[in-house]
């Protein structure tokens, strides 16, 4: 071949060469291309037939252009990316991942697996070049900065941790936080939750934890929020320092239900990741209802039935497979030590998914809008409160220390309308007494301003100082 090439002149080796890469590129081409069509659009979901991809699946559906702009439009803004969702009989169920428009009926639909008809599961960025960014819940970028490309990619899904393997919560973190650290001590690799209802004060307490937490790398999942609250969570809770160390992934309330189950997914895959890496995490996931809204919107969609006050079954599935994915890795490996908040509405704490995150959680850190609204911050309802873990991490001076504040804490809470009405009477109990001399020390070690950050160390001190041993 060599030999006939030296006896081309320019023109025709130019020629040759051409037609070389072609061949090349035609052999790198499938020999056919599946494709299906759009026969129903419902709703949030769309039916399809003429595919059989595996659910969870990508696919590709093409949309129609006005002709003034189909060649002004670029390739890949032609097609609406969508994932399959469930199935009955040959029809598959798809969900955008963005509000489409342009979509005709018999639109077609391409797999996006290799080989044609087997689909593929969709990879997303990881890796260190990811902290210091702000990333949607499909891994692109939203600070403006440059494209994720050369970050190592991989699925959202991993296979679970075998729990025997897992190593134990025996070490205590510090979070900055007075009533937390000394009263509902949170371990390394514990999954804790913070309930309360709608404006409290959630995230800030979680900024509090963001800010003063020690730990190598921050994941912090916006959640099915405000799209205010991603700017102002970067710029003002996180600052400067805090953003070097974290990875943020927004997927605001006005995306699209598919897209705030998968943020979700995608932030604790990332978590997964640094952990994997050696690194201890800290897991900001604001909020776990609206990712079980988002599953709720789905399942509604898809047909499934109605089940506990209007939630699927699905939707409780879903938790745990999520909330379980952190935690400790192996045996001298990384943690991810994870917060999620829980949105009670209406201030109900048997609320169904309440009450199935605190099934499923290593504690619980629970928020009182009488509180917030008397001024005391944090919030936080030390007698509704508990850290499962904390028997493991601390020494039994604190566990009895905490136990006579919770103690005093409820005695005055119980007779607090006989105090406020005149009718107590010192001298009749002791133990009243007591926690009605106590009561102003009391409050004061629980509440603490949003730019203080009180360590260990420091919460000791204070503990020791009110309740000597």
């Amino acid at each position: 071949m060599s030999a006939a090439m030296d006896t081309l002149n320019p023109h025709q080796r130019r020629w040759q060469d051409a037609i070389e890469g072609v061949q090349r590129r035609i052999q790198g081409v499938p020999p056919y291309r599946a494709s299906g069509r759009i026969v129903r659009a419902t709703g949030l979901v769309l039916e399809a037939v003429g595919l059989r991809v595996p659910l969870g699946s990508a696919c590709r559906i093409e949309l129609s252009m006005p002709s003034a702009l189909s060649s002004s439009v670029p390739d890949n803004e032609r097609f609406a990316e969508a994932e399959v969702v469930g199935f009955s009989g040959e029809k598959l169920f798809l969900m955008p991942l963005e509000e489409i428009s342009g979509l005709l009926p018999g639109a077609r639909v391409f797999p996006l697996g290799e080989g044609g008809q087997q689909g593929s599961a969709r990879r997303f960025p990881l890796g260190e070049s990811l902290l210091g960014r702000v990333v949607d819940g499909n891994g692109r970028p939203l600070d403006g900065l440059a494209p994720l490309t050369d970050a190592p990619h991989a699925p959202l899904t991993t296979p679970p941790l075998n729990p025997l393997a897992r190593a134990p919560i025996e070490t205590q973190i510090d979070v900055g936080i007075r009533a937390i650290n000394g009263l509902l001590s949170v371990g390394r690799g514990q999954r804790m939750g913070l309930f309360a209802g709608s404006g409290v004060g959630k995230s800030v307490l979680l900024g509090m934890m963001a800010r003063y937490t020690r730990a190598d790398v921050i994941v912090v999942g916006l959640i099915g929020e405000r799209g205010r609250e991603v700017q102002d969570f970067i710029n003002n809770i996180l600052g400067a320092e805090g953003r070097r160390r974290a990875v943020v992934v927004a997927a605001p309330a006005d995306t699209s239900p598919l897209q705030r189950l998968q943020g979700a997914a995608y932030a604790t895959r990332l978590a997964e990741g640094f952990r994997d890496a050696g690194r201890d995490v800290l897991l900001i996931m604001d909020s776990l209802t609206r990712y079980a809204m988002a599953q709720r919107e789905i399942a509604l969609a898809i047909g499934e039935p109605p089940a506990t006050k209007g939630y699927p079954p699905s939707v409780f599935a879903k938790l745990p497979g999520l909330v379980e994915r952190a935690g400790n890795g192996m045996q001298g490996g990384g943690s991810i030590t994870a917060f999620y908040t829980v949105l009670t509405e209406g201030d109900d704490q048997q609320d169904p998914i309440a009450d199935s995150a605190r099934a499923i959680l290593d504690g619980h850190i629970v928020l009182s809008r009488a509180l917030a609204e008397s001024g005391h911050y944090p919030a936080i309802d030390i007698e509704a409160s508990i850290s499962r873990a904390m028997t493991a991490i601390v020494g039994n001076e604190q566990q009895r220390q905490s136990q006579r504040f919770k103690q005093m804490m409820s005695r005055y809470q119980r007779n607090q309308d006989l105090i406020s009405v005149g009718a107590y009477t010192p001298g009749h109990d002791p133990q009243l007494d007591q926690a009605v001399m106590m009561q102003p020390k009391l409050e004061q070690f629980l509440q603490q301003r949003i730019d203080e950050r009180a360590d260990i160390t420091q919460t000791h001190q204070a503990l020791d100082a009110l309740l000597p041993a």
